[in-house]
């Protein structure tokens, strides 16, 4: 096609379009808004003249000037014009022919200018002809990802056999930011144009594509989730209907309704629902499945809401305790002052309580009174024996089995996030290779750190600040110290014939009739008889072999009544041998202090106080000292020290010079299967020993405890109450304690106080005075006095010897 000759055209209006741009043979809806184009579009339809339409460099110019406008544009002709009510005016202009600004003859009111029109310049050959088909084709397919263009303008581009038109009509219809459109516009070589616009059009094509396929995608995944969630849906009410469940859905929705239940604080649920998530991803038939449902039922059954109200009333605790145990006056009034302190404070802080007794003595029975008390649930963990660290804070789940600790076991049993936790048997808590129990009872039993508790199992905190924990022991010794720290320990001690005897009838024979299917009156025990129980069939701290012992009797008596209904009987003397045999236990200490270099000492252990013999005897030798009856390393030192302090008054106790080098001696503690230690048995072995070299008994009566120095003083020891209930359970009427351990007495029964006497000892001297009947050596002074008369000799002479004087002549050895 030949080109076309540039013709000018005088004074052509030109109209500014702020975001278009209007191409020749195409059609462009306008909105006219500014007075000057309005004025404009009237003045050319009533001349009708044709109007030049040039694109604005910038959009935002709100009022343009000649330097704002673009040199090349397109003729236009309003085909339609309508006038909108607010004044402003809607058009359809169709474009005829490109032109370029030659010079503007006019600004005001609007622009008019001297323009050239630009003709396109064609050249037919077989590359423009091959673009326009690909043009052609892109542009179908393009218009194929657009279903809301009718399919008419596809229709229309095929039919379209100029190169000119066919790149008007695809630009003037493709989305192009108005610069790109004024590049093509401005392009007046087809071909080139026609290259340009293809470039354009396969970008614009990939995007389209790459949005038509993402936009696939996301459809296809929808409605596959839409389709499983239909057919879901329908298998579910296909399920119903004829009464089957999805055993899986069933139970994620029932885990799903406990967890909405379980009033879980808010980093739990988070924790809750992520699991419940995953297991509904979980094939039923893998091995996670059931480790997540576990975990799942764990959470889902501890009470992290639930809490019992405390019913706090004084006079009925005390009531309580008092219906509940015999005695223990101290410790009840502990135990009320805590419900009392808790009461006013309205929450139960404080201390932990360790009852620290021999067994049998009532410490996990107060535990569940305390508990009766206060309204609270009651549960109880022995430790005892426990060596595993993950008893306590339970396993991690990565492995096979894992289950939580003890202790959220125990709150999962009692249902409630407050109860009385007893932790039983503390002092037995071992530990080895599989870590330290006891440290991990620290973060338990401090109140500061187990509001956070955190068990290896759930792996989430707990609040433990709620639970009123009670913990048991026998002794301290084994308790660590930071554990021991952390409690505040109150002593039971050993009961008393008399509270024994009360016991037995308030609370044993009872027991033991509803136990035994008897009524009261079909088999009584008479004080008497019990008495005979306690001093002749048991010897212990505590009642449990009372309770045994009382439990064997109304056995045997049950046995009778069962074959014999209308059997009835008051137990005597005589049927008590034939229910329980022989007496197991003797007064035997009269027999055993029989001879001299015997002597009676007190004992503490964990089961309550004792008491033991001390056996001396001498044989010709060379001055050795043999200490049998698995003594103890401390104890071996206290015979010794007494030994020492003899062989320092040799003189005294009138004794020949040579007699501790020509003679051994032998000391032995019976039951020499039981090992023994510790310093208080030092006065019976310097007392035993004494008896042996003086020749004169000990008072058979008499028991005796403290630890001694080479001086000759008496240090005080512990224990004074249990050994002194030991030492009254034995038949022993005197006791000699040291001075210092006269304000332990306070502790010991009244009764015992007033059936028993004490005679207080300073030193070695006194206590021979009492044992043995008369003075045997100086007192400390006078020995201290005579070792440094021996020191000086020593350093003279070269040698220790004991300088024989007036104490020689004034010694009871020299008088008997």
């Amino acid at each position: 096609m030949p080109a076309k000759q540039e013709t000018a055209h005088q004074a052509l209006a030109i109209l500014p379009l702020q975001e278009a741009v209007l191409f020749p043979n195409t059609v462009l809806p306008l909105a006219v808004v500014k007075k000057t184009g309005i004025q404009l579009v009237e003045e050319a339809l009533k001349d009708g003249r044709p109007i030049g339409f040039v694109a604005l460099k910038d959009r935002e110019v709100e009022t343009p000037t000649a330097e704002d406008l673009r040199r090349i544009g397109t003729i236009g002709i309003i085909q339609k014009m309508l006038k909108v009510p607010d004044g402003t005016l809607r058009c359809i202009v169709g474009g005829t022919q490109a032109f370029e600004i030659s010079s503007f003859t006019q600004v005001e009111p609007y622009f008019k200018a001297d323009v050239v029109e630009l003709p396109d310049k064609t050249r037919e050959t077989e590359e423009l002809v091959a673009m326009h088909r690909n043009l052609t084709t892109l542009f179908q397919r393009l218009l194929s990802y657009l279903p809301q263009v009718p399919r008419e303008m596809e229709m229309e581009v095929q039919n379209i056999a100029d190169p000119n038109l066919l790149t008007y009509f695809v630009a003037s219809t493709m989305r192009l930011d108005v610069a790109e459109k004024q590049a093509i516009l401005e392009e007046r070589d087809t071909a080139k144009r026609m290259r340009r616009l293809t470039m354009l059009l396969t970008k614009e094509l990939e995007v389209v594509e790459l949005g038509h396929k993402i936009q696939s995608d996301i459809q296809k995944e929808m409605e596959k989730n839409q389709r499983e969630f239909y057919l879901r849906q329908q298998l579910r009410a296909i399920q119903e209907e004829l009464g089957e469940v999805d055993p899986q859905q069933a139970e994620t929705n029932e885990l799903r309704k406990k967890i909405d239940e379980a009033g879980m604080p808010e980093e739990v649920r988070k924790a809750a629902d992520r699991e419940l998530d995953r297991l509904q991803r979980v094939p039923s038939a893998s091995p996670e499945y059931s480790v997540v449902r576990t975990y799942l039922d764990w959470l889902t059954q501890l009470p992290w809401n639930v809490q019992t109200t405390d019913q706090i009333d004084i006079a009925q605790a005390r009531k309580i305790l008092d219906e509940d145990h015999y005695d223990l006056e101290k410790v009840k009034d502990r135990i009320v002052e805590y419900l009392a302190v808790g009461k006013l404070k309205k929450k139960m802080t404080g201390p932990i309580l360790c009852f620290v007794g021999p067994p049998g003595v009532g410490k996990t029975s107060l535990g569940q009174s305390i508990a009766k008390a206060m309204g609270r649930k009651f549960v109880r963990l022995s430790v005892g024996g426990v060596r595993d660290e993950a008893e306590i804070r339970g396993h991690r789940r990565t492995y096979i089995g894992a289950m939580p600790g003890t202790i959220v076991r125990a709150l999962r049993d009692a249902g409630t996030k407050n109860p009385v936790m007893m932790i039983d048997e503390i002092d037995k808590v071992g530990a080895d290779f599989r870590g330290d129990p006891q440290s991990a009872l620290l973060e338990v039993l401090d109140p500061e750190q187990n509001s956070t508790f955190r068990d290896h199992y759930l792996d989430l905190p707990f609040d433990l600040s709620e639970v009123l924990f009670i913990c048991t022991a026998n002794q301290l010794e084994t308790i660590s110290p930071p554990l021991r720290d952390r409690m505040e320990i109150i002593p039971l001690h050993g009961y008393t014939e008399l509270e024994k005897l009360q016991i037995a009838k308030r609370f044993l024979v009872k027991k033991q009739q509803a136990v035994n299917g008897l009524r009261s009156t079909q088999a009584r025990l008479s004080d008497r008889i019990l008495r005979s129980i306690i001093n002749d069939y048991t010897r212990e701290a505590g009642v449990r072999n009372l309770e045994r012992e009382i439990g064997t009797v109304l056995r045997k008596v049950a046995r009778k009544v069962a074959e014999t209904p209308s059997y009835k009987e008051k137990i005597s003397a005589e049927s008590l041998v034939d229910y329980l045999g022989k007496p197991r236990f003797f007064n035997e200490v009269k027999k055993r202090v029989a001879t001299v270099g015997v002597a009676t000492g007190l004992a503490w252990t964990p089961v309550g106080g004792d008491i033991l013999f001390i056996e001396a005897t001498a044989m010709p030798g060379k001055g050795a000292v043999t200490l049998t009856g698995q003594l103890g390393d401390v104890m071996k030192e206290s015979a010794t020290a007494a030994v020492s302090f003899l062989r320092a008054h040799s003189a005294d106790l009138g004794l020949p010079d040579d007699f501790f080098a020509k003679n051994d001696l032998h000391v032995h503690v019976p039951a020499g299967a039981v090992p023994k230690d510790g310093p208080s048995a030092g006065v019976a072995m310097a007392t035993a020993i004494a008896s042996l070299l003086t020749g004169r008994r000990v008072d058979p009566n008499l028991a005796m405890t403290g630890e001694i120095t080479l001086t000759g003083q008496v240090l005080p020891v512990g224990g004074i109450k249990e050994k002194v209930l030991g030492a009254k359970r034995a038949g022993i009427s005197k006791v000699m304690l040291p001075r210092r351990n006269e304000v332990d007495l306070d502790d010991v029964p009244k009764e015992v106080r007033e059936s028993m006497s004490f005679v207080p000892l300073d030193d070695l001297a006194g206590a021979f005075t009492v044992a043995l009947g008369a003075p045997i050596v100086p007192a400390v002074e006078t020995a201290a006095s005579a070792a440094n008369v021996v020191s000086l000799k020593s350093r003279r002479n070269g040698r220790a010897s004991v300088k024989r004087g007036p104490a020689r002549r004034n010694s009871p050895a020299r008088k008997r």
